[in-house]
């Protein structure tokens, strides 16, 4: 019996000794977390006070810059108002001379140019243009609707205004003549050997007043000018011959 108490002594003993090592493990390895725990709170604290002593520096810059829009303003408003005063003190009597003698020279080149115009006249009465400038003239003045073209080669067709196709069916620049298919209403009639700001007439059906083609320009291969349209033609046309 002894001998027994003995040996449950000594295993007691060393289960005691083989916990108590295990406690110690345990113990060391949650003061090595506890420690790691520890550096890692202190690195995030510096963290967030270098993250705070940034907002505050933004803040900072942000105070600042709201600062120098505000005087940026402040300096644009006072120097548009010095230099508007400035225009308004140069704009003198002499200022507003020169002005209306500018005025009255574009007045004059224009009454000039519609005395020219007024120089060429077709047998109905409407004015030709013998070029671009003077049919912008016309095309201001607005009595008509003007369209342009250009035709660049023989055989070549073009779709002019609403109602009418332009073909051209040779053109000589020597003789300054040219000739011309007109293609109105299912119809063709051929213009042959018309002269440079010769006018050509044709009708628009329900209109009374004709249609007018004048060419400004004749080079061997190529036509331009324009065809005038009276502002009440109708959406149909019929040709006639011209005078």
């Amino acid at each position: 019996m002894a001998w027994n108490a003995a040996g449950h002594a000594r295993d007691a003993e060393q289960a005691l000794a083989t916990q108590s090592k295990t406690f110690q493990q345990s113990q060391d390895g949650i003061s090595q977390r506890l420690a790691q725990a520890e550096q890692t709170n202190a690195q995030m604290q510096g963290e967030i006070n270098l993250v705070g002593d940034k907002l505050k520096l933004t803040e900072d810059q942000l105070a600042s810059a709201r600062t120098q829009v505000k005087q940026t303003r402040a300096d644009y408003t006072k120097k548009l108002t010095d230099v508007q005063a400035t225009l308004a003190t140069k704009a003198s009597a002499d200022d507003v001379k020169a002005l209306g003698t500018d005025v009255t020279g574009v007045k004059s080149d224009l009454d000039t140019t519609k005395g020219n115009l007024e120089q060429l006249r077709g047998e109905h009465g409407e004015l030709i243009a013998r070029n671009h400038e003077e049919l912008e003239t016309l095309k201001r003045m607005g009595e008509r609707d003007y369209y342009e073209f250009t035709l660049s080669s023989k055989g070549e067709k073009e779709h002019v205004g609403n109602t009418t196709q332009i073909e051209l069916r040779g053109a000589s620049a020597k003789k300054h003549q040219y000739s011309v298919a007109l293609y109105v209403d299912d119809m063709r009639v051929e213009k042959k050997n018309k002269s440079i700001n010769e006018p050509i007439y044709f009708y628009a059906g329900g209109s009374r007043q004709p249609l007018e083609l004048v060419v400004n320009q004749v080079t061997d291969k190529k036509i331009s000018g324009y065809l005038s349209v009276p502002k009440t033609a109708a959406t149909s046309a019929r040709v006639t011959p011209s005078n």
